[in-house]
């Protein structure tokens, strides 16, 4: 009697076993499962897929993004990882602040449709310019910039940062 009561429970344990692996089993394991069977004459092959790996399969890869407004109410931006260029950066402390504000000053009058961020992380003072997506967006810029004001030129170059996009824009690569 003893024995029968063994048999039945692992004949229980690996029907729940295979009816809890089945409902687990989705479209997104089927790829894994298709590769993981054996075939003959074909080979063999094995893929262990990690648990963080399957944590992200099925999920969107488009994330919402917040939209923003302007303090002024004109503008609709979100904000994502793109480029700027850095006409200026100085760590004088005497000088690096009135620097980077007239420079600033002479870039935004010459190019108000950019715009123009003087910041301070200790100890520099910089001077970034525009919102750009595209790397070669901000190539561009840069090299405008650098023809109306060549004595400053040298300096200059493209950073990553944070950029904002407005909303109305179509994002690149859609309607090209």
């Amino acid at each position: 009697m003893h024995r029968l009561a063994i048999l039945l429970s692992i004949l229980l344990m690996s029907f729940l076993t295979t009816a809890l692996y089945g409902q687990r089993t989705s479209p997104k394991n089927k790829i894994l499962q298709e590769l993981n069977s054996e075939k003959p004459g074909k080979g063999r092959v094995r893929v262990y897929e990690d648990e963080r790996i399957s944590g992200v399969l099925g999920r969107s890869m488009t994330s919402a993004r917040p939209i923003y407004t302007s303090t002024d109410g004109s503008m609709q931006y979100y904000k994502m990882r793109g480029y700027k260029v850095q006409a200026f950066s100085g760590n004088n402390q005497r000088t690096s602040r009135n620097e980077a504000t007239r420079k600033q000053q002479l870039i935004h009058s010459a190019f108000p449709q950019h715009e123009t961020v003087v910041l301070f992380e200790s100890p520099f003072w910089r001077l970034r310019v525009g919102n750009f997506e595209r790397r070669e967006e901000a190539e561009e810029v840069m090299q405008e910039i650098r023809r109306a004001f060549p004595s400053f030129g040298r300096e200059m170059y493209i950073v990553v940062d944070e950029v904002k996009i407005p909303v109305y824009r179509e994002p690149y690569g859609e309607g090209e």
